[in-house]
C-alpha cells in the first residue's frame, strides 16, 4: 500500500477511472474474453517466495524473476472491457492483487535491494505500470480506484507496501468467490499481529497502525458511530470497525472509551526474510 505517499512523499463496480486506451482485439483474447484471471502463476509464486509471516525471500525473487515478470504481463492484457463485466469483488481481488503484484516487481527491479520500498524515488507516484492496458501508479490503483470506486475499507489489510508494520503478505491470490473471507482472515491477522493493534488494559493504553490514521475516514461509511468508543469520528469508526473482530472482553473495553488512543510507530524496513 502506498501508505507512506500521503504523509511521508506527498506523492503509500464500474470501470476505473481511467484514461481510455484503445484495446486491441488481441488483448480481449488474450484474456478469454471476460473470463476472470486464475492466478496459477501468481500462486506458484507466493508459495515459494512468501513464508507463513508474510516475508519474502526478495533475494531469491530476484535472481529468478521469469514467473514474476509473467504475472506483470497477465496484468497488462486485461482489457478495460474484460475487467468492466466482472463483478464487484473480482474487480477488487484484480486490483489488490495488482498492486501486491506491482509492489513485488518494484522491489527486484533494485540491484542492489534497497532496505525500505522509501528509498526508491517515485516508486508510488511516478512509476507506471501497464494494467488493463492502461499506465498506472501505485497510488492510482490504490487511491483513484480501488478507493475511489469501492467502499470496502478492509483491502488496508491487503495491499501490502513492503513494509515490516504492513499487514502481512498473503500466500494465496485473492479472488473474487473468496473475497469476502480472505479479507476478514486478513484483518484478523493483521490485528492479531504486532503492527495492528495493542490493548493495554492495565495501563488503559490502545495503540492501533498508523494506516487507520492515515486512510481512517475510509471506515466512516460503514463503522461510524455515536455509541461508544473514544476521539474523532474517524477514530470512533476505526474503532468500531477492529472490535469487531476481538474476542468479547476486549471489545467491551474498547467500545467504554475510557483510554488513552496512540497510533504504533511505522517499521518502513523491508518485509523481507
Amino acid at each position: 500500500m502506498a501508505l507512506g505517499a500521503i504523509a511521508l512523499l506527498a506523492g503509500c463496480g464500474s470501470a476505473p477511472s481511467l484514461p481510455q486506451a484503445e484495446t486491441s482485439a488481441a488483448a480481449v483474447s488474450a484474456t478469454g474474453a471476460s473470463a476472470p484471471l486464475t492466478y496459477d502463476d501468481y500462486s506458484t509464486l507466493l508459495q515459494t517466495y512468501v513464508n507463513g509471516s508474510g516475508l519474502v525471500d526478495y533475494p531469491a525473487l530476484q535472481a529468478n524473476p521469469e514467473g514474476l515478470k509473467a504475472v506483470v504481463a497477465e496484468l497488462a492484457a486485461v482489457s478495460p472491457e474484460a475487467y468492466a463485466a466482472w463483478d464487484e469483488p473480482t474487480q477488487i481481488a484484480f486490483l489488490i492483487n495488482a498492486y501486491n503484484i506491482l509492489t513485488l516487481q518494484s522491489i527486484i527491479d533494485q540491484n542492489p535491494l534497497k532496505g525500505s520500498i522509501r528509498d526508491i524515488i517515485g516508486v508510488w507516484n511516478f512509476r507506471k505500470h501497464t494494467v488493463m492496458g492502461q499506465p498506472l501508479t501505485l497510488d492510482a490503483i490504490e487511491h483513484d480506484i480501488l478507493r475511489k470506486d469501492f467502499v470496502e475499507p478492509r483491502i488496508h489489510a491487503a495491499l501490502v507496501c513492503a513494509a515490516l508494520s504492513c499487514p502481512p503478505l498473503r500466500q494465496e491470490p485473492y479472488t473474487g468467490a473468496a473475497l469476502d473471507q480472505q479479507l476478514d482472515e486478513q484483518v484478523q491477522q493483521w490485528l492479531d499481529g504486532p503492527h495492528g493493534l495493542a490493548i493495554d488494559q492495565a495501563a488503559n493504553q490502545v495503540a492501533i497502525s498508523a494506516i487507520f490514521d492515515w486512510f481512517g475516514d475510509d471506515w466512516k461509511p460503514q463503522y461510524a458511530t455515536d455509541d461508544g468508543f473514544t476521539g474523532s469520528d474517524k477514530q470512533r469508526a476505526t474503532l468500531n470497525f477492529i472490535s469487531q473482530y476481538l474476542p468479547p472482553d476486549d471489545q467491551a473495553y474498547l467500545k467504554a472509551g475510557s483510554y488513552q488512543l496512540t497510533y504504533l510507530d511505522y517499521d518502513w524496513s523491508l518485509n523481507r526474510q
